[in-house]
């Protein structure tokens, strides 16, 4: 099936930011998330499960390093930016969150049980977003030592180094699926018919990081949160990939399902996700 999209069509252009908001926010962010991947790196996998607890299922944790990195990362953004509201994974949404110009959107610890079981694989995240979408966001990869940067009309930087997706097809390449029970076997099946390897890792953030990276063609998320897509998604627009939500409409931040894609590769994706 091939679903012929074109992502710029329809998107409407993002809002104008203040150059100095900008500058500011990407600072402070770059400063909290260097923050959060020196107490991630001294604590993952250590005392095993001590001081972890579930939340709705046996791989759905909380730890102290996610209510204390939440807690630090509000401390920290209501002195530097006192007027503009937080929504946090652990701690919920500061009041007025929902009708602000502005809101900043952490995840503390994106990928808990990979951080509990201290497998290689979970991130902090912190996102400024407007109306428009991600204003600015950071990704802090502690297991491999890089913090991923980009604000709108900025680009994306990888410790320090620009980065830039370019266009290849789905062919031979790699798609990060985070997908429900019922959706992930036929997708990956399809998949593998178009000769696409599919990874499933359990970090939505870093899933999008990777197509931001050039490392994936495509990534494929649905029953997420907006704490684990803003900061990764603002990555990805960024370099230079395509979001779209699950009916292929361009879109900054979708709800529900997104695919984020490099330019070539979406419309084999999106085929594959519409198929059922």
């Amino acid at each position: 099936m091939t679903v012929q999209q074109h992502p710029t069509a329809s998107a409407a252009p993002p809002l104008p930011v203040e150059p100095g908001l900008l500058s500011r926010a990407l600072e402070v962010a770059g400063r909290l998330a260097n923050d959060a991947a020196e107490v991630i790196t001294a604590t993952a996998g250590r005392d095993h499960q001590d001081g972890a607890a579930h939340k709705e299922s046996p791989f759905d944790w909380v730890t102290d390093t996610d209510h204390t990195l939440e807690r630090h990362t509000r401390r920290v953004l209501a002195s530097e930016f006192p007027g503009i509201p937080v929504v946090g994974e652990e701690f919920g949404a500061d009041a007025g969150a929902a009708g602000a110009p502005y809101r900043w959107v952490v995840d503390p610890v994106d990928g808990t049980a990979n951080y509990v079981a201290g497998f290689p694989w979970c991130a902090y995240s912190l996102a400024l977003v407007d109306a428009s979408g991600p204003v600015v966001g950071v990704i802090a990869d502690p297991s491999r030592a890089q913090i991923y940067a980009a604000a709108r009309g900025r680009g994306v930087r990888a410790n320090g180094v620009a980065v830039r997706v370019a266009p290849r097809a789905s062919t031979g390449g790699l798609v990060c699926a985070e997908l429900s029970p019922g959706r992930a076997a036929g997708f990956a099946r399809r998949a593998a018919a178009g000769h696409t390897g599919i990874r499933v890792l359990g970090s939505s953030a870093l899933a999008i990081t990777q197509v931001a990276l050039g490392h994936a063609v495509a990534a494929v998320l649905e029953g997420y949160q907006e704490w684990d897509v803003a900061g990764a998604t603002c990555l990805a627009a960024e370099a230079g990939a395509l979001v779209v939500d699950g009916a292929g409409r361009p879109d900054p931040l979708p709800t529900g399902t997104m695919i984020v894609a490099v330019p070539g590769a979406l419309d084999d994706v999106l085929g594959w996700w519409t198929a059922g």
